[in-house]
Formats: C-alpha cells, sequence, structure tokens
C-alpha cells in the first residue's frame, strides 16, 4: 500500500479538499480561521500549505465567521459547505452559540477547535479548562449537545474513520447538521503514514429515500377525503430541490400553499395557491384556510411553535396532520399520518397516484384581501412621523429586483417579513428564526453572498441585533463580497419591548431610554460603518431610502443606510396567539388583565393534536 507522510492536520486539510458534491463542485468553499496557540502551528501550516485548493478566509469574530458558514450552507441548499477553526478556550466557546444554531436548523458546519495537548506534557496548557473529577473535560465538550458528530482527535490514524463519519454527517439529509471535531494541539503536528488512497476524490450523492409504500397509501387516502386540504411548505422544501415539484403538485391538485420562515419562496408570492406566511407571523389568509383546514399536510417542516400558533392555530373539529418529512423524528409528531422519505421524490409519487384529483377551491378573495393589507403598511408614510418596520420593508422592497435576497434574523423584523416580503424566487428570503439569533445577519448575509455571488444581499438589521455583532461587515469589505446593509435604529430592543407590554409589563430595560443609565446612549451607526470601510450614510425619510438603496446598488462595495424608526407600532393584519406565560400573581392591574386573557387563549390550545 502506498503511503504519503503528513502530519494530521496536513491529511485533513488534503482530505477535505477532495470532497465534491452531487453537482461536482467541491462540497467545501473552504476554511474560516482565527488563529491561536492552539491551531496555528499546526492547522494554520497546514492551510497556508494547501493555498487556493482549500481557501481560507479570515474573521473577525469565531462566532460571525460560523454564522457566514452556516449562512453560506443554507444558501447553498446544504450541498455545499464551510470549515471553522479556532483555537481553544474562547475562541471555541464562542461557536457554540453558532453551532446551536446550525443544529436548530439543520444545517452542516464543520468546526474544528483546537484542543489541549493530548499527551498532557504541559498540563494545564493555556486556556485549559480543569475538571476536578474529570481529567477528559475540555472546553471543547460544550459542543457535544449542540453537535450531530463529535469526535476529540487524540491520535493522528483517528482521522481515518473521523473524517469519513464526519462527511456521512454533513451530506446526510436527516443527520445534517453541525459536526465538531475537537483536535488536539499536539496531534495536529504529529506525522503519519496516510494511505495514498485516502486522498481520492469522492463525490458525495444526494440521497433521496422512499417513503414505505404504506405510508404512501395512507397518505393518498388521507387526501382524497380532505375537504380543505392546506400544504404547510417548510425549508426541507429547498434543501429537496422540490421548489417546482412543490408548484406542480398544488396546482395539480389545486391545495393551497402556506409557508414557514425557512420555507419562505418555495412558491412565487404572487402564485395564486401561496397563500402567504403562516402562524404567529402569518398572513391571515393563510391562517384562515388553517383554522379550517381538516387536513394539513406538513412538508418539510418540523412544526414549530410560531408555526402551529404554539397549537392553537389548527381548529378543524376532525382535522388530521399530514406529515411528510425525510426525518422521522419530525414525521411523527404529534399523532401525524407519518410519510418519511424525500420531499421531491414524495410529491412525485403521491401526484402520480392521485391521479387528476382536485381539492375544492380557497375564496380567491381571501389572498386579494392580504396583499391589500400588505400593499397598506408598506406604502410610503403620508405623515413626518418616525417610519415603521413595515415601510422601511416596501422601501426596501420597491429598489431590489426579483434576484435580491434579503437577509435577517430575529427580533421583530424577521416577523414583520414573514407577513410583508414579496419573495419572487426560490432562495430568495433567508431569515435564520429557527434559534432567532441576534447577531447572525451580517455575518449571515455575508455568507449568502458568497454562495451567491452574482444575486445581490441585503441585510436588514436592527440597532439591537447590530450591536450584538457587526464585525464581519468588515471582513465583506476586505474580501470585496459587497452586501446592502439596513440599519433599522428605534433605539433598543424594540421586539421585545412590545412583548413586554403586551403582557401587561411596564416598557422595562429594553428601550435604550427605559434602560438604567447616566448617560442616554447615543450611538453614530454611520461613523461605524464607515470605520470599518464600508459606504455609509443616514437617511431622514422612507423617500431618501429608497434614494440611498439606488446608490447602495451602484455602489463597487458593502454599503450601509441608516434610518430612525419608530419601536412600537408592527403589523396588525393577520397573526396568531403566541404562548408566553404572563405572572399569575401581580399588584400591577395590567398584568393581571394580560393573565386573563392568556388563560382564555389558553383554552384554544390543543397541544396534543
Amino acid at each position: 500500500m502506498k503511503t504519503v507522510r503528513l502530519t494530521a492536520a496536513q491529511a485533513m486539510v488534503r482530505y477535505l479538499s477532495c470532497q465534491m458534491n452531487c453537482d461536482g463542485d467541491p462540497f467545501f468553499g473552504g476554511c474560516w480561521a482565527i488563529f491561536g496557540h492552539g491551531n496555528v502551528a499546526g492547522l494554520g501550516e497546514a492551510l497556508h500549505g494547501i493555498g487556493d485548493e482549500f481557501p481560507t478566509w479570515r474573521g473577525h469574530n469565531e462566532q460571525g465567521m460560523a454564522h457566514a458558514a452556516i449562512a453560506y450552507a443554507k444558501a447553498s441548499n446544504r450541498k455545499r459547505a464551510m470549515t471553522v477553526t479556532t483555537s481553544i478556550g474562547p475562541g471555541a466557546t464562542n461557536m457554540v452559540t453558532a453551532a446551536a444554531l446550525a443544529h436548530v436548523n439543520r444545517l452542516p458546519v464543520l468546526l474544528v477547535p483546537g484542543d489541549v495537548f493530548a499527551n498532557r506534557a504541559p498540563d494545564p496548557v493555556l486556556q485549559q479548562i480543569e475538571d476536578f473529577g474529570d481529567g477528559t473535560i475540555s472546553a471543547n465538550d460544550c459542543f457535544k449537545p449542540v453537535s450531530r458528530y463529535f469526535d476529540r482527535i487524540t491520535r493522528p490514524e483517528q482521522l481515518l474513520t473521523a473524517l469519513p463519519r464526519a462527511m456521512a454527517v454533513l451530506t446526510d439529509p436527516v443527520e445534517c447538521g453541525p459536526v465538531t471535531l475537537a483536535f488536539c494541539q499536539d496531534v495536529q503536528a504529529e506525522a503519519y503514514d496516510w494511505p495514498e488512497n485516502f486522498f481520492v476524490q469522492k463525490t458525495w450523492k444526494q440521497v433521496r429515500p422512499r417513503a414505505d409504500l404504506d405510508q404512501i397509501d395512507a397518505a393518498i387516502a388521507a387526501i382524497k377525503v380532505a375537504k380543505k386540504p392546506l400544504i404547510i411548505a417548510g425549508g426541507g422544501v429547498h434543501y429537496a430541490d422540490a421548489c417546482n415539484d412543490l408548484r406542480d403538485f398544488a396546482h395539480r391538485h389545486n391545495i393551497p400553499v402556506a409557508e414557514t420562515q425557512a420555507g419562505k419562496s418555495a412558491l412565487a408570492w404572487d402564485d395564486a395557491l401561496n397563500l402567504g406566511s403562516i402562524g404567529v407571523t402569518g398572513a391571515s389568509s393563510a391562517n384562515a384556510v388553517a383554522e379550517e383546514a381538516d387536513l394539513i399536510i406538513a412538508l418539510g417542516t418540523r412544526l414549530q411553535d410560531f408555526t402551529t400558533g404554539s397549537w392553537a392555530l389548527f381548529k378543524g373539529p376532525n382535522h388530521r396532520i399530514l406529515s411528510i418529512n425525510v426525518a422521522a423524528y419530525d414525521a411523527r409528531k404529534h399523532d401525524a399520518i407519518s410519510v418519511v422519505g424525500d420531499a421531491k421524490v414524495t410529491l412525485a409519487e403521491l401526484s402520480n397516484a392521485l391521479g387528476e384529483h382536485q381539492a375544492r377551491s380557497v375564496d380567491p378573495a381571501l389572498k386579494i384581501s392580504w396583499i391589500e393589507a400588505v400593499d397598506g403598511v408598506t406604502a410610503l408614510p403620508t405623515g413626518n412621523a418616525l417610519p415603521t418596520d413595515a415601510q422601511v420593508i416596501g422601501a426596501v422592497q420597491r429598489s431590489t429586483d426579483d434576484d435580491a435576497i434579503v437577509v435577517c434574523a430575529a427580533g421583530g423584523l424577521p416577523g414583520e417579513l414573514h407577513k410583508l416580503w414579496k419573495a419572487a424566487k426560490p432562495n430568495g428570503y433567508h431569515v435564520e428564526y429557527g434559534f432567532s439569533c441576534m447577531g447572525y445577519e451580517i455575518a449571515g448575509g455575508l455568507g449568502v453572498k458568497m454562495a451567491r455571488p452574482d444575486r445581490e444581499v441585503v441585510v436588514m438589521v436592527g440597532d439591537g441585533s447590530y450591536m450584538m455583532m457587526n464585525s464581519e461587515l468588515a471582513t465583506s469589505v476586505m474580501l470585496g463580497h459587497k452586501i446592502i446593509t439596513v440599519i433599522l435604529d428605534n433605539r433598543g430592543f424594540g421586539c421585545i419591548n412590545r412583548l413586554q407590554m403586551a403582557t401587561g409589563g411596564e416598557s422595562f430595560n429594553n428601550l435604550l431610554d427605559t434602560a438604567r443609565h447616566v448617560e442616554p446612549s447615543a450611538i453614530d451607526f454611520t461613523a461605524h460603518a464607515g470605520a470599518m470601510g464600508a459606504i455609509a450614510e443616514k437617511v431622514s425619510s422612507v423617500t431618501e431610502l429608497e434614494e440611498a438603496m439606488g446608490r447602495a446598488r451602484k455602489a463597487d462595495r458593502s454599503y450601509a443606510i441608516v434610518i430612525d424608526t419608530d419601536p412600537l407600532p408592527s403589523t396588525e393584519a393577520g397573526g396568531h396567539w403566541w404562548d408566553v406565560a404572563v405572572p399569575e400573581v401581580s399588584v400591577r392591574p395590567t398584568v393581571n388583565e394580560a393573565r386573563k386573557n392568556y388563560e382564555a387563549a389558553l383554552k384554544n390550545q390543543r397541544p396534543g393534536d
């Protein structure tokens, strides 16, 4: 057997560079890296040596780098991914939040934090956490509950099994999620005689599991007897490349569609059968149909509480859930009629069996009325008051074309975007709401641009989330990946402030002006963004925002536009109750009243469905 002598780190990067996806492209788009003593000598040298075969990208924050990598994978519909390496210690634990985000959203990312010395010679090494009762613990054990696969590399030859296992998880439609390979820093530098065939190029095909025939038969029977079926499209539709299949299935069988946050843009917004968003941040058209549906066809969705209105949305007296999902765990939730299989393959099999069967038509006035409501709240303001989030969304929408990708995460903006953004093409809506992670937006926008360089990327972010993490704006400038960032400054955490007040509380510790302070906060976001190399300007109206968007689209580098907004209004049309527990005991009448309303709403909840 022919061998080649390499360090463990060199072997890792060479192996990763040889992995190809189903389209014949390299599976990995490179490695994000911030070096420290735990990875600079081993992985740093290996990454330098391999050069452009496996490009290295430098970020400014470990969590931000991982967010960019995760967004890259999502924008690639999980067909491509990135690696992220850090030193052990704070660099590693900075990535734990991003690992949780990837885990919740079922997105592939390979995390390679350095680890303690396997030989323990310099024990305790700098940044080492010492567990008094377990000598095997390191900071990287924090990744275990938020990784789909975790391994600690304590000998070079362990990579011969660890790396193929990692790839199997990253490319599996069910197990897909974050993989963490904690790489002991002395082992990275150790040499080993590797079999040359370990580095033969390998293609990972997209696996499309077919459902059991009995499950298909049960689904067909349920659809045929349903009088008011509704499809809920989730992120799995995108990952299965099933957007066109969903459109064809819905039209052939006349079944309306509603979209989750992850599923939005599966159908064009103006498709006659697309009723819009579903659930807590849903369209009135979609939610009205959902309330009366007798068959909810959950397609590639895990039925999170925002989708189901905390399980109070579906009110049909004899309704059933038909769950089509590649993951049995999701397909079997809530006593559903389970179809465990790939969305694309399953839709084709169901459609062939259903023939020309069609459901009853939904009143088209529902969607017409909803679009009128959307157009009303997103129109140009008529007064001089601060604009709402909805009006800013309208301005950005009018300033972009159908190829644009809007990026957002956490807070009130995702709720407004879910209701109001008119996504014309698949992957045109990129909102991280599974983990609702503040600080994802700008780093995520960078990752999206790296995955989709031919499409315009517009990041919408509130001032609170911008302050959580903004450093990858500088990275976007440095790497030449232009993004447009619209910063909505409502002076604090406006979304949670509204929730606080809606549950009877006072405005407290959310808006900057109602938080404890000695000096009023006066952050100059324009100067800050400009200091990171972006072109930046502040506008004073929605009209000026549209004009600035025109300049931003023509600019040759990342552009930031700041606009002050009103923290209190949100779109009243649409939406649904969400279970947020209100205190049973309070001396404040507003809280007691909110508790009465909460108890009344709980009576509509059907968690056993």
